[in-house]
């Protein structure tokens, strides 16, 4: 096998500009990364520059070099019909998601689904409103202490979040409400992506704030990944960030969750610096998305790509002849663009080893799902017929 470690990391929202079908989900136009990189006159990200990601798009302060011998740099399309997390992320590991899943930001959840989670759960339920988590707690934080009530809002991404008191509600009793709403939204009237539990603590607005012990209801794969291909065959697979509830654990031997970017970014560091076993460690870091595209702050998302350009400076030198590091992303979310959803976008993917010599710009590839293939293939493993993807015969053996 070419390389013994693979690095996997999602650079969660990082699009690189419309998808040939974005019409079809309003999103003509859309290109995050460009777009973002052009909310600030100063925007540098000189380490990705030197891997060759200046030939993806026109980004601000970002020329395409002549010469990055180290990586390959490359777009890919997304096959599956949808611009979603699960999705982008499941399609990187095989599965074609033919239908979407449902988000309802528009109009919240419908209320026969509302009146029978009250019904079953036994508390009212307050919210169900499209929000962010942090300001929708400071409104309905107080209400929901008074009447032990639980806060059920959503995003523009296909998923049921629902908040309440950590000490008045109580932490098990919150996830036994998370676990009766996830049981609901399997029907296909309400197929919802993850149910989230999103405790708080605190005694006023002033202080409310939201704990670690969130815990992700996620639809496990329809069926077995690249992921299950490599933990049956022996093979590490871990996960950081919220990989672990993408896939509801299901090929993911180990999973740590990560509280931010920078927490990311030091576990997988942490990460590269002891593990020696053979095998895929899978990175999500998701404040590009929620933090910056969902709330429409293109600086702010400025900001974080370059502050990443500077963690994945500390990481290169960590990654051995015999280690390769790739790093995409699952949508797009053009902090730019009207409304506050996720935008179809192609994505990009750089492939790094100090092993590469004829490192060079590539061709637009038809699928994520070609990642997942060139893992397997570069470990010697056969994909079955149900998964999808191409190996990348460049990055495995030029």
């Amino acid at each position: 096998m070419p390389f013994k470690r693979i690095y996997l990391i999602v650079a969660d929202s990082l699009g690189v500009g419309e998808e040939p079908d974005a019409a079809r989900f309003g999103d003509v136009g859309s290109n995050t990364f460009k777009h973002a990189s052009y909310s600030l006159s100063d925007f540098a990200v000189p380490t990705l520059a030197s891997l060759g990601v200046g030939a993806l798009d026109d980004i601000n302060n970002t020329p395409d070099v002549p010469s990055h011998p180290h990586s390959y740099v490359m777009r890919l399309r997304e096959e599956s019909n949808g611009k979603d997390t699960m999705t982008g992320h499941w399609e990187m590991m095989g599965i074609y998601t033919e239908k979407p899943f449902k988000t309802f930001t528009d109009t919240g959840f419908p209320k026969e689904l509302i009146a029978e989670l009250e019904e079953k759960t036994g508390h009212k339920i307050l919210g169900n409103v499209a929000a962010s988590g942090t300001e929708i707690i400071k409104v309905l934080g107080e209400e929901a202490m008074k009447e032990n009530a639980i806060i059920v809002y959503t995003s523009a991404d296909s998923v049921l979040q629902i908040a309440a008191h950590e000490e008045v509600t109580g932490l098990q009793e919150l996830y036994r409400c998370c676990e009766i709403a996830r049981e609901m939204c399997l029907r296909p009237e309400y197929r919802v992506g993850r149910v989230i539990a999103r405790p708080f603590l605190g005694d006023s607005p002033a202080n409310f704030k939201r704990t670690s012990n969130r815990h992700d209801y996620a639809l496990k794969p329809p069926l077995p990944t690249d992921l299950n291909v490599l933990m049956e065959a022996g093979y590490k697979t871990n996960g950081i960030g919220k990989i672990g509830d993408i896939f509801d654990m299901y090929g993911i031997g180990d999973s740590v969750h990560t509280v931010s970017n920078e927490d990311g970014m030091d576990k997988t560091i942490l990460d590269a610096k002891n593990r020696k076993e053979a095998g895929l460690t899978f990175v999500n870091l998701v404040e590009f998305d929620s933090e910056y595209g969902h709330r429409r702050n293109p600086e702010g998302y400025a900001r974080c790509i370059m502050a990443f350009d500077a963690r994945l400076k500390e990481l290169l030198p960590l990654i051995g002849e015999d280690d390769l590091l790739l790093i995409t992303a699952d949508h797009g979310n053009d902090p730019t663009f009207k409304g506050t959803d996720h935008t179809r976008e192609k994505v990009p993917l750089i492939a790094y080893s100090p092993s590469f010599k004829k490192g060079r710009y590539l061709e637009e590839r038809s699928s994520f799902a070609d990642i997942g293939a060139s893992i397997l293939e570069n470990f010697g493993l056969r994909k079955p017929e149900h998964l999808i993807g191409t190996p990348i015969s460049e990055i495995l053996g030029d």
